[in-house]
């Protein structure tokens, strides 16, 4: 009798101690996951207020975010309120962007980063071009290029470059920038627009400088040799208000 006891008094232990064990297993593996999941949460956040952010300011420009995955040993305490995210104007202009991660319910904040790259669909070369060469629409096309490349004006309108000419050699596959080309060049004879009450003036010109649309240049006015400032509105013209 006293052998059946001990032989059941050992099965009771044997399976209180799995009870226990089993039990502490399942609370290291929930607050596991509720960790893992606030770090999800926080980096999804971050993520979600930088393409916020950095959209609003971004016209015609593709924003894509990678934020840096935060350490899994770091404590993300849970914030009944919602996480809080700032990052400083003259960090969102950056590449890289710090964002400080905040709760209201504690003291609790850490800094995170994202990398962002930058893209805008813009008119590019399709095959070298030369010197001189007037562009057409079987030498231009339309790709997305990383903006930081960017350093002057580029043009997202294929079909307005139609016509100008450009002024350096570029290679397959370049933006077009505004310092490259000219609708109207230094030397062009020209036909020069004066718009009077509603009336219109013509007379030839010669371009004294470069420009492209919308640009204001010096001309000089065939006839009278004057110079006079004109808008230019297209490769052969350029307008005048009186």
């Amino acid at each position: 009798m006293k052998k059946i006891n001990e032989k059941m008094r050992t099965r009771f232990s044997r399976s209180f101690a799995s009870l226990v064990v089993g039990l502490l297993i399942g609370l290291q593996s929930g607050y596991c996951y509720a960790a893992a999941s606030n770090h999800e949460r926080v980096e999804a956040g971050a993520k979600q207020y930088l393409i916020n952010q950095l959209t609003d300011n971004a016209q015609d420009t593709n924003i894509d975010v990678d934020v840096v995955k935060i350490d899994d040993r770091i404590n993300i305490p849970d914030c009944p309120t919602g996480f809080q995210y700032n990052a400083s104007q003259e960090a969102l202009s950056q590449s890289y962007i710090s964002v400080r991660v905040s709760c209201k319910n504690n003291e609790w904040y850490l800094f995170t980063s994202g990398q962002v790259t930058r893209t805008k669909e813009i008119v590019v070369t399709q095959g070298a071009i030369s010197p001189g060469t007037v562009l057409t629409s079987s030498n231009l096309t339309k790709a997305k290029v990383d903006v930081r490349r960017l350093r002057y004006t580029a043009f997202t309108d294929l079909e307005s470059l139609i016509g100008a000419r450009m002024k350096r050699r570029i290679t397959d596959g370049q933006a077009i920038q505004s310092n490259m080309l000219c609708f109207v060049c230094k030397g062009d004879r020209i036909t020069i627009t004066a718009e009077v009450a509603g009336m219109e003036v013509k007379t030839a010109g010669i371009a004294q400088q470069d420009g492209v649309v919308g640009d204001n240049i010096k001309v000089i006015n065939a006839s009278s040799q004057k110079a006079i400032i004109a808008r230019v509105a297209s490769p052969e013209e350029v307008v005048i208000h009186l």
